[in-house]
């Protein structure tokens, strides 16, 4: 049985007004947040593919920012090695000249100094920077100046020129991930772009002998190639081969010790592992040690073949200076040719990485409304059904309060006026 007291209609009219008010808060919140799902129990089902739907398009996003940085990267590394290309075009046209036997010993030096300026202007742009203010040529050291110059006299140079010009970077291991586990290599080492000739090392260190002593490995080109205890140089052998890295071993006949070729122009970096105190490639007399900047770091007792681009000019501009014509005509010209090829190939592949990065972004791009799409389906509120709703909630919450005021029975207060 209820009872009946003069305070009641005062607690009804309160709690029911405390219920209309509670709604109206709600919709006004939906309002404000443009979804329709406040909890998980206003739509379950819903909101289940909801928290779906928002991750894929955080992810979604995320390889869009990285496929856009990877295109800008890009265009701007192409840009950088396409004046390269241009000064080395200029250089071949040099060689060309020099090497038609109608210049008299100072037009060749005066072809020379041009020459040493056009190296100085190649270093420039190895060591040019991207719009994140890291080295576009170094690899993973993306705060250190990829090239180093060296400055001396020259016999037959009237001023300090470019005796040689030094590799301080590493190799390229930045990659950016543009869909779920598919990446992008970002970068390009100066190693690779600013060589010109297949590389060759050939250790003078008698191996036939040599077993690895313990279990441990060895990196070229940032491969890690593992070696396990008793490993003969012919097994190392195999396993560089078997490797993905980009170079062929074999055995010297000569000398019987390790020689390394590389499949394609570029300078090969290689350092013992830290693991298990083995010093492998030290051992076999190919590298002197793991010093900070591992490339090059060739032993003293190995011999090494192959160029940079720096050194086939270098070369030409020597050869000028001496006025050298079959020199010229034959080594430098074709030195140039080489240093062209190799930055030819190199500018295709960051132009196809380019088109893909560009194929991804464009996907991506038609793949995000879709998924917006979808999850306005499942959260977004309607606007126009929710404000009628919080009018119609507005209307009927003044109504109660007018009604309430009326019926609620005068209070001690209404007889004090």
């Amino acid at each position: 049985m209820r009872r009946i007291s003069t305070a009641m209609p005062n607690t009804d009219s309160q709690y029911y007004l405390r219920r209309q008010e509670e709604k109206l808060n709600n919709i006004q919140s939906k309002l404000a947040g443009n979804t329709r799902i406040l909890e998980l129990r206003d739509d379950p089902m819903a909101a289940s593919h909801a928290v779906r739907y928002e991750s894929m398009l955080s992810r979604l996003r995320r390889f869009e920012t990285n496929t856009l940085y990877a295109k800008e990267h890009y265009n701007m590394a192409h840009d950088k090695m396409y004046a390269a290309n241009e000064i080395l075009q200029r250089m071949r046209e040099l060689a060309l000249a020099g090497a038609n036997g109608t210049n008299t010993p100072e037009n060749l030096k005066i072809m020379a100094v041009e020459v040493n300026e056009l190296i100085k202007e190649l270093v420039d742009i190895s060591n040019s920077r991207g719009q994140d203010a890291k080295q576009l040529f170094s690899g993973d050291k993306a705060f250190t100046e990829p090239f180093r110059t060296v400055e001396g006299t020259v016999e037959g140079g009237g001023e300090q020129m470019i005796l040689r010009v030094e590799y301080r970077g590493a190799g390229a291991s930045r990659s950016t991930e543009i869909t779920d586990g598919s990446y992008l290599d970002l970068d390009i080492g100066g190693g690779e772009v600013f060589w010109a000739e297949k590389m060759h090392i050939f250790s003078t260190v008698n191996a036939t002998g040599y077993r690895v002593n313990g279990n441990g490995s060895f990196y070229i080109d940032g491969v890690e190639i593992p070696v396990t205890t008793g490993d003969t140089i012919h097994s190392i052998a195999a396993k560089i081969n078997e490797s993905p890295a980009p170079v062929k071993a074999s055995v010297d006949m000569e000398t019987q010790g390790l020689a390394l070729e590389g499949t394609n122009a570029h300078l090969i970096r290689m350092e013992d592992g830290a693991e298990g105190g083995l010093h492998v490639l030290e051992d076999l007399g190919i590298i002197r040690g793991n010093p900070e900047n591992n490339a090059p770091n060739w032993s003293n007792q190995a011999r090494v073949y192959g160029g940079s681009v720096f050194d086939m000019a270098i070369r030409l501009r020597d050869a000028l200076l001496r006025g050298d014509q079959d020199f010229i005509g034959s080594q430098g010209l074709g030195g140039m040719d080489l240093a062209l090829g190799n930055l030819g190939l190199r500018m295709a592949q960051v132009g196809s990485r380019a088109e893909r990065a560009e194929m991804a972004w464009t996907r991506l791009n038609q793949e995000i409304p879709d998924v917006s799409a979808a999850l306005g389906r499942e959260s977004y509120l309607d606007y126009a059904e929710a404000a009628t709703e919080l009018a119609m909630m507005d209307f009927v919450h003044r109504a109660a309060l007018q009604t309430a005021a009326r019926i609620i029975p005068p209070t001690l207060l209404d007889f004090l006026r």
